[in-house]
């Protein structure tokens, strides 16, 4: 018997759809009582699926979002006694140069993470991902009311068009309005402190805003998504090419957006949050 990650993949199928279609098979009942054998069929099958990226508490939501309803308690108790945990979190280098003498713009966003509308304030930064071929740069705009990643680049160099790049895919996607005070907050590299960056910033009409000297506290939205990344995806890989790096860094950004429960979101994905305060909104302007 072939194990179900392949048969899916022949048959071009997701293994998560594959479990969930035979959550809908069972009865309310059935979903209510399921053994302790069967709970920890569907807890491996999260585990496997996240690349070990998910603790108890964002598998047990997992599971409720399946249409599993088990107790926190009971998902938490059975992932002790079997060694399933999520990976260890790691701290990981600062990569920008901030030692320059280019114009820096004051910190306007002074760690306010929470926003209450789609791009009001996006907050960039960039990392690296080591290849048999040599370093890969990322650089990535986070919109902060979603925590929804809506630019990246990869590259392998760390000069400004990397993170021009980033902020143009992004534009170009969202298309938010001049008028609407969008902010861009980033560290005070010398890539976002550029005479080019800073002319497409103008372009656009966005505002730009800077963390403090030396204080990763003020980024700390960016910082949260790269550690997820290199410990739930990247730690323990090689990568012979930088190609590979690619193929799964943005394998794991859509999935991300896409599917990815974020706490700060109330356990659900970054899509999903967004679609549902559309949905709000729309609602309230028919009510």
């Amino acid at each position: 018997m072939w194990p179900i990650s392949v048969q899916c993949r022949v048959l071009e199928a997701s293994v998560a759809g594959y479990h969930e279609h035979f959550v809908r098979m069972a009865s309310p009942a059935q979903r209510r009582h399921l053994s302790d054998d069967a709970l920890l069929v569907h807890i491996k099958a999260i585990h496997g699926e996240t690349h070990g990226g998910y603790g108890w508490p964002r598998t047990w939501k997992e599971l409720l979002a399946r249409g599993i309803r088990v107790g926190k308690d009971r998902v938490q108790k059975l992932m002790q006694q079997h060694g399933i945990r999520a990976k260890g979190k790691r701290r990981f280098k600062v990569t920008t140069d901030s030692k320059h003498n280019l114009p820096i713009a004051p910190n306007l966003l002074d760690r306010q993470f929470t926003v209450a509308e789609p791009d009001r304030v996006w907050a960039g930064d960039i990392t690296y991902i080591a290849t048999d071929e040599g370093w890969l740069f990322l650089a990535v705009v986070i919109d902060l009311f979603s925590r929804q990643v809506v630019g990246w680049s990869l590259r392998q160099d760390m000069t400004r068009d990397i993170v021009i790049d980033a902020l143009r895919m992004a534009w170009f996607k969202r298309h938010p309005s001049k008028q609407s005070g969008l902010i861009f907050h980033s560290d005070r590299g010398s890539q976002y402190a550029s005479d080019d960056y800073r002319a497409v910033l103008k372009e656009y009409g966005i505002a730009a805003s800077m963390s403090r000297r030396g204080n990763c506290w003020d980024n700390a939205c960016s910082e949260t998504l790269f550690g997820s990344l290199k410990v739930e995806r990247l730690h323990g890989q090689r990568f012979a090419t930088r190609r590979q790096a690619k193929d799964e860094a943005i394998a794991w950004l859509l999935w991300y957006n896409h599917a990815r429960l974020h706490s700060t979101l109330a356990y659900v994905s970054p899509m999903q949050f967004e679609q549902n305060w559309h949905a709000a909104q729309a609602k309230s302007a028919n009510s």
